[in-house]
């Protein structure tokens, strides 16, 4: 045991990828063909896709709902991982990199699990009245909107559901100076991670991996 963190060096990381990464030929072929067509390179790292398959596999997940589906790297990844008969409800705002998504889902065989969304994303949540809870919610689109993403997609989960968002670490800045590039985004985190600890429907952790993961289990 140790009382404090690994820190996860560049070899270590190398290690982690591996042994313990979700990325195969075709991700990393999606991943590079979105960098070339000009999407920023900015989706979960190959330990998150390998931890977020494991978690949706452990809860036997059907139905999942990701707020900023950017190419559709964590797409394909959580399909990847959910019963058969399920969905990823993507929702993406640029019309091109949603797209983008369906021409990978298509080529990944996976079109029948991912269905993709554009438009406003917290408009969507809160019409949207499917026949089904969801399993779990990804949240990773702009920052900002966290709090309300969160707050607008949780009589959507069931019970027992959980709800996880990326970059809780706020690109390594949680506890350093405002005075950062990323201030708005990383004062917005700040905000959404005290919110998301402060909620009575959920019991909650936070996974330091990548960027960190904040992730709460839907109580009640």
């Amino acid at each position: 045991m140790s009382a404090m963190p690994t820190v996860i060096t560049p070899e270590i990381h190398q290690y982690l990828n591996e042994r313990f990464s979700c990325e195969d030929p075709f991700l990393k072929k999606s991943r590079e063909e979105a960098e070339k067509v000009g999407i920023p390179p900015i989706h979960i790292n190959q330990e998150q896709g390998k931890f977020l398959q494991f978690y949706l596999k452990s809860i036997n997940a059907k139905y999942v709902l990701e707020v900023g589906s950017l190419a559709g790297y964590s797409a394909i990844t959580m399909a990847r991982a959910i019963q058969d008969g399920g969905k990823v409800v993507c929702l993406e705002i640029n019309p091109r990199n949603a797209d983008f998504i369906r021409e990978q889902a298509s080529q990944s065989g996976l079109s029948d699990k991912i269905e993709v969304h554009t438009g406003d994303a917290q408009k969507f949540i809160k019409e949207y009245k499917p026949d089904f809870k969801f399993d779990f919610v990804f949240i990773d689109a702009d920052k900002g909107g966290y709090s309300k993403y969160m707050n607008y997609s949780l009589p959507l989960l069931r019970v027992g559901g959980v709800i996880c968002a990326d970059n809780a670490l706020a690109f390594g800045k949680i506890i350093t100076d405002d005075s950062a590039e990323e201030k708005k985004n990383v004062a917005a985190i700040r905000k959404f991670n005290e919110e998301f600890i402060a909620k009575e429907e959920l019991f909650t952790t936070l996974v330091t991996m990548g960027d960190g993961m904040a992730m709460g289990i839907k109580i009640k």
